[in-house]
């Protein structure tokens, strides 16, 4: 008597269980679908504000950035994914000062966390919105943003 007791107490509180998962596909069955038609919105497409597409370095008119090649980013990054180059110079007061000479990012081992944007004194680095990243080879994905 016990076993057939448990049995059927099982078998209802399975039941139960599926026709509770039931509910929610057939409620979601009948909601209205909304499918994005990709390659032909391009032009009005819209990422969200928070997206971390790709870490570009803004420059002025002139071509210059605001980069100070003070590293920060570079030891922030959690896996390497920033190698700064840079050079001293002296300037004409007879002080050193570090330049920027080259900056790459690697794109494919990036982790999107914003660590080196957060980190930056100048705010020389930003994240754009940008999605489309599909290459044949990775080597391709390694850019420099000087």
């Amino acid at each position: 008597m016990r076993s057939t007791k448990t049995y059927f107490s099982t078998f209802f509180s399975g039941l139960l269980s599926l026709l509770k998962g039931m509910r929610v596909t057939i409620r979601e069955f009948f909601t209205k679908k909304t499918t994005e038609q990709y390659p032909e919105n391009r032009a009005t497409l819209k990422m969200f504000d928070r997206f971390r597409g790709e870490l570009v370095m803004p420059h002025d008119e002139n071509g210059n950035n605001k980069c100070i090649a003070c590293g920060l980013c570079q030891a922030n990054c959690p896996n390497g994914t920033i190698r700064i180059t840079t050079d001293t110079i002296t300037t004409e007061d007879g002080k050193k000062k570090k330049v920027l000479v080259k900056y790459e990012y690697d794109l494919g081992s990036c982790i999107f966390c914003q660590l080196c944007v957060k980190n930056c004194p100048r705010n020389a680095i930003e994240f754009r919105p940008t999605f489309e990243h599909a290459v044949f080879t990775r080597s391709k994905l390694i850019k420099q943003l000087n």
